[in-house]
């Protein structure tokens, strides 16, 4: 077998490579010597041809399945910044610590990699961005490297002919020319000639070429069938265009699953990217592409004539479209005369405005004020609860951007705000009339239900091991078979984006849970708990893997901090009850649909943007605990809370909703965070909200004990890193380094607010005394010179939680080490006498055995009684020094030994 080639960095572009992608690959070869060149691969035929014959031979391009993707530290992504077109090289994006360099002229995506430099310019090529820096560093290129990278430049301006040419292109080319870059070369794979296939696929377009006049604008619309891959078909849309002097194209070609759409665009009026990133796909205002599946061409011809009519409309701007005058609340109205309002006029949401100055701070729905109501909120100031994060319009915005808003962003309602101040409104029902006429004209890109998902088998089946694959692939086909949907949820698909290790399964069905789980154990070899109540059951395997099972249901709350009523509902509303965004998520396990991703509120993006947000205003009166969630997934995922999720979190803590907690509650959450690997970044976060006093008024944070505990979950997290048994309880350790240094009776209330048991107020206070005790014998035991055996015996009366505190403790180095010498080694050393032995050699059983046998294991621990003979000799020695020892004549020392383990 051929030895894997090892490297720290590859540099590569998008799949489906052109010469620009080619080009930059090369080029970006210069700026990180020693890389690996991996050639994504190509349909266009020049550029294959001239790959096969002459780069491979020439430049340093490797095959991926050369590559040890394990070693690769560094990788260069050219000529694209999107996850999904860089597949070839995917298994990379898991190396931990990777570090990504992308340099690109696209515009942003919500699919962009998360880069720690990302070079991006709005240039006709991306070669000519890469030539910059090369030539900023002062690097050479040589006659052939400036003749391959000078194609890219060509390809992509046409031949510097395209709109989007910029000066910075024309300097590249000129540079190269300096370089020796051969423009016979250049000329002969650029400009090509067609086939006999190409030529009959461009008469098809010409004869289905259809002219639409769009408010002055003529858009050209052409198609072309066939079996099989056309190849250079954004070429042939490029001659298309050229013969028939054509302003804007969509060129859709139907090959065998799928349509191909190039789109090109010489009309500022047109950009043909927005519309091609509404069907999957994207590129630049002027040129840009998608490929489409499960669609007609008609479908596409008529999705295109509904996102053309709503983007390059005129005459349709929110100022003429917009209800006036518009009925709004002041923001410092209460919630009850709010809903008042709204119901007098029949109004599902109302803008906010400062009574001041009138301007639009928020928005409020007419359902989140009558919950508030419901939940005694009625007197509160609308300011608390609004949502701040509204997107308004200005008179002068179109039709397409009150689209994006109002069915994009799933906002209720456009606030049209001119000067600042609301002048009017624009709804849903407001659009639903003003294009009930003409239906085509709403494009399916943009409402909810028709917009296509993303599918996330791929990720599933890369990212998971083989058996929760096949069981969430059983649970799919149990579901079809009795006719209903399940859903993987949660936190088990939001990690799976993350690309976090997680396999807690979260199943809801939109059937009968219950019995679904029971059938699902049933071919598992399982065994089910079932909670009637809540309508959700546990699968415990034979292996001890647990399975959630629910109903899909929505939960309503009774009062502020109750437990919640569950009622059957749809997988919509039951996510719907979910804490944050990002726990949003479902993804269909049935078969045909396994993998599509259901986000009906904005989890990928929030994801994206590192953002943890609540799914509505209500959220933290209705559970508080969600606020230690929040904090929680902040730090373990490096989010932020956003702002208005932060607000209501101070307002949730200032109206005491937080005390109304059980203790028990609050304490499942602690614990939960107190085994986060930042947990003193939680504390801090919980102390930045002053939580840390509720749970007890003298709890707070101050520079020596933040000291203190950085140390503490230092020394926590080495001892994790051994995988020693038994595995320390975090929450005993952090919350005696917390609170250990306050008074008992203290500690006592402590226990009691968070809901202790008898057994854990105990056992916890005992330790506080036991741990202060062992910290005094541990200073003298340092300061005396004794050796590790002392120290064996101060620390082995105490659990492996005391020990850890009493490392963070010490101030001395060679104290730290002794402990950690005691935790890696000393504490598992074993006598290889017993009882058994001492009765062997003639010793009567009595308190004496005990004393003997510890002195012989202080003598092991200190290295001197290493064997089961050098341990006998002493035991035998030690019973002779001590008096009024009953013996009697030893038996036969050749009885098999025995372990003894203090």
């Amino acid at each position: 077998m051929t030895p894997k080639i090892v490297t720290d960095t590859i540099v590569t572009g998008h799949g489906n490579a052109d010469f620009d992608c080619f080009s930059s690959i090369i080029a970006a070869g210069k700026l990180y010597p020693g890389a690996a060149l991996i050639f994504p691969g190509s349909q266009e035929k020049s550029l294959r041809n001239f790959y096969i014959q002459s780069a491979i031979y020439l430049f340093n391009f490797v095959s991926t399945k050369d590559i040890d993707f394990a070693q690769v530290k560094r990788l260069v992504v050219v000529d694209t910044r999107q996850r999904s077109r860089i597949e070839h090289i995917k298994a990379v994006l898991d190396n931990p610590g990777l570090e990504i360099h992308t340099y690109d002229h696209h515009p942003d995506s919500e699919d962009d990699l998360q880069a720690q430099l990302e070079i991006w310019k709005p240039w006709g090529s991306c070669a000519a961005i890469i030539i910059q820096q090369v030539r900023e560093k002062g690097l050479d290129i040589g006659p052939e490297e400036a003749t391959a990278v000078g194609l890219g430049l060509y390809e992509d301006t046409g031949s510097f002919t395209f709109s989007s040419t910029t000066g910075y292109d024309l300097e590249a080319a000129a540079w190269l020319r300096h370089k020796g870059m051969d423009l016979d070369v250049v000329s002969d794979l650029i400009t090509r000639e067609l086939t006999a296939q190409q030529v009959s696929i461009l008469n098809t377009m010409l004869e289905s070429a259809t002219t639409h006049e769009i408010n002055g604008v003529e858009v050209v619309m052409a198609e072309a069938t066939t079996e099989h891959y056309i190849g250079d078909f954004a070429f042939l849309a490029h001659k298309l265009m050229e013969m028939e002097n054509i302003n804007a194209l969509f060129a859709m070609g139907r090959m065998h699953d799928r349509i191909q759409l190039v789109a090109r665009s010489r009309d500022e009026r047109v950009d043909v990217g927005v519309i091609c990133e509404r069907f999957g796909g994207g590129g630049h205002s002027y040129a840009a592409s998608a490929s489409i599946k499960d669609r007609t061409p008609a479908q596409v011809k008529d999705e295109l004539l509904s996102l053309l009519l709503a983007s390059i409309n005129t005459q349709m701007t929110a100022g003429k479209l917009m209800s006036k005058p518009a009925v709004v609340v002041t923001k410092n109205k209460t919630m009850a005369k709010s809903a008042e309002i709204m119901t007098r006029f029949g109004l599902k949401a109302v803008p906010v405005v400062d009574p001041e100055d009138g301007h639009c701070v928020g928005l409020l729905e007419h359902e989140l004020a009558d919950k508030a109501i419901a939940h005694g909120l009625g007197d509160v100031e609308v300011r608390e609860y609004m949502a701040r994060d509204v997107t308004t319009l200005s008179p002068s915005d179109g039709l397409q951007h009150a689209m994006d808003v109002i069915l994009g962003q799933r906002q209720r309602l456009a606030p049209v705000v001119d000067s600042g101040r609301v002048v009017g409104v624009l709804t849903r029902t407001d659009l639903i009339n003003i294009l009930v006429e003409e239906p085509a004209r709403i494009p399916e890109s943009l409402l909810p239900e028709k917009r296509q998902k993303k599918s996330i088998a791929g990720q599933l089946r890369d990212r998971l091991p083989e058996d929760i694959l096949g069981i969430l692939t059983l649970a799919g086909k149990l579901a079809d078979e009795d006719g209903f949907e399940v859903f993987a949820v949660g936190g088990f698909v939001r990690d799976i984006l993350l690309r976090q290790p997680n396999f807690d399964i979260d199943l809801v069905a939109e059937g009968d849970g219950i019995a679904f789980a029971y059938k699902l154990a049933g071919v598992l070899g399982g065994r089910v708990k079932a909670h009637h109540k809540f309508k959700t059951a546990v699968i415990i395997l034979p292996n001890g893997q647990r399975i959630d099972v629910a109903t899909a249901r929505l939960e309503y709350y009774e009062y502020p901090a109750a437990l919640p009523v569950v009622e059957l509902s749809s997988i919509k509303m039951d996510l719907y009850r979910r804490d944050f965004t990002i726990n949003a998520l479902a993804v269909h396990l049935n078969p045909g649909r396994f993998g599509l991703l259901e986000d009906f509120f904005g989890a990928q993006r929030d994801i994206k943007d590192k953002i943890i947000r609540v799914l509505h205003s209500l959220s933290f009166v209705e559970d508080p605990t969600r606020i230690l969630r929040a904090i929680r997934f902040e730090q373990r995922f490096e989010f932020r809370i956003g702002g208005q999720t932060e607000r209501l979190i101070r307002n949730a803590v200032q109206m005491t909703f937080f005390q109304k907690l059980s203790g028990t509650r609050i304490f499942h959450e602690l614990r939960l965070i107190f085994d986060e690997r930042n947990a003193l970044r939680c504390l801090r976060r919980m102390d930045s909200f002053a939580l840390l006093t509720h749970i007890h008024p003298n709890l707070t944070l101050d520079d020596k004990l933040i000291k203190y505990l950085e140390e503490l979950e230092s020394v926590r997290n080495w001892y994790r890193l051994l995988y020693e048994e038994p595995a320390a309880q975090s929450w005993i350790v952090y919350l005696l380094g917390l609170c250990g240094h306050l008074p008992p009776e203290e500690l006592v209330q402590i226990a009691g607010n968070l809901g202790f048991t008898e057994r854990q107020r105990h056992d916890f206070l005992a330790l506080r005394e036991r741990t202060g005790q062992a910290l005094g014998k541990l200073i003298n035991w340092s300061q005396s010179g004794e050796p590790l055996s002392g120290l064996y015996f101060i620390l082995h009366e105490l659990p492996v939680e005391g020990v850890l505190l009493l490392m963070a403790k010490s101030t001395r180095d060679q104290v730290k080490k002794a402990i950690s010498v005691y935790l890696t080694r000393l504490r598992h050393i074993k006598l290889e006498i017993g009882g058994a032995d001492l009765r062997i050699i003639g010793l009567e059983p009595g308190p004496a055995y005990g004393r003997i046998l510890r002195e012989v294991l202080a003598a092991r621990i200190d290295g001197k009684a290493e064997c089961r003979g050098d341990q006998l000799a002493l035991a035998e020695s030690l019973a002779g020094h001590i008096p009024d020892l009953k013996t009697k004549k030893p038996q036969n020392t050749a009885t098999p030994p025995s372990e003894h383990k203090p």
